[in-house]
């Protein structure tokens, strides 16, 4: 089951929606925000995952993947997140505000909770490589009425 989702970041010609909105252009000194979100049906079921960023309110880059049909809701919120930062990483982005509404990914991430589904632990590992890539991240837990833009990608990944 998780060799699809590693599968799928391995790939270069995946189904993926992936949309500039606007192109900005990156100063290093410049803070972004990354919102990522990931849905499963019946959990595990058919998942997606969504990851949008803005810069000063204003979306820049947004995307929504098929992340499988038999995917846990943990594993499409990782890859929501790690579509979201390899994009951050693409555009040269060194700092970052990335807010999600997965407690527990958030609280992984942070390196408060252990990560023990061992599904999720290469998931886990290519989200913090990719974090630690940058030069300033930090990760912050806000309700789903704070994160309708990635819920709306997630969704559109399921059509």
């Amino acid at each position: 089951m998780q060799s699809n989702i590693l599968s799928f970041f391995n790939n270069a010609n995946n189904s993926s929606s992936n949309k500039t909105v606007n192109k900005i252009s990156s100063n290093h000194n410049d803070t972004y925000t990354l919102f990522f979100d990931g849905c499963s049906k019946s959990n595990p079921g058919p998942a997606a995952a969504g990851a949008v960023i803005f810069h000063n309110d204003v979306e820049i880059w947004s995307s929504s993947v098929f992340v499988g049909k038999k995917q846990t809701n943990n594993a499409a919120e990782y890859t929501g997140l790690i579509i979201g930062l390899r994009e951050v990483v693409n555009r040269d982005i060194s700092r970052i505000v990335i807010k999600g509404d997965s407690k527990l990914i958030i609280q992984q991430m942070k390196g408060l909770f252990k990560v023990k589904s061992p599904n999720l632990i290469p998931l886990y590992q290519e989200a913090k490589n990719l974090a630690h890539s940058l030069k300033s991240v930090s990760f912050h837990h806000v309700y789903r009425h704070l994160n309708t833009r990635a819920d709306e990608l997630a969704n559109l990944g399921l059509l």
